[in-house]
């Protein structure tokens, strides 16, 4: 799925992305480290919500997103085991794009690759954990805040005082 340039390209994640993922996911998350196990994890439970975006034949940004049920995030560099079933949502763990990559659309095009990973499992919302520092851009993307238990307040806490569990309704 070649995408807004012609050497540009989102594609599925593989097993010999993980540590071009980690390594992003320190670089541009320092305050939000998570194991390569965790990524691992994903990919190996939901390799369609895994993609890798390849800009000018460079490892730029990827994508974390599986299916999830509730409103309970998933704690920060925790493995799930399995994922809930029947899902009711398509979880956005992680998105991240590189520094010089910045600011041309490809987080927008992340964001509809996951809707349509969302619609082929039968999904109609998006959820995700946002952290203090995303905040204005989930909103311009359309999230909201969900109403959120005190069990789900603690697990936000986990990321930093101001994390949000966010969710939008896929058009």
């Amino acid at each position: 799925m070649n995408t807004l340039r012609a050497d540009t390209i989102w594609r599925l994640m593989a097993p010999d992305d993980l540590g071009y993922v980690t390594t992003l996911a320190a670089r541009v998350h320092p305050d939000y480290p998570e194991d390569t196990i965790i990524f691992a994890e994903r990919l190996h439970l939901a390799p369609a919500g895994c993609l890798s975006l390849i800009l000018d034949g460079q490892f730029s940004g990827y994508l974390i997103s599986h299916p999830w049920r509730g409103v309970l995030s998933p704690p920060l560099n925790t493995l799930l085991d399995t994922l809930p079933a029947p899902a009711d949502r398509w979880y956005i763990h992680d998105l991240a794009i590189a520094p010089q990559a910045r600011g041309k659309g490809y987080a927008q095009l992340a964001i509809t690759l996951a809707e349509q990973a969302a619609r082929k499992a039968g999904l109609n919302t998006l959820t995700l954990t946002s952290t203090r520092h995303a905040l204005q851009f989930w909103a311009k993307q359309g999230f909201a805040p969900e109403a959120v238990s005190a069990e789900e307040l603690a697990i936000l806490a986990s990321y930093d005082p101001e994390a949000s569990l966010l969710s939008r309704p896929i058009g």
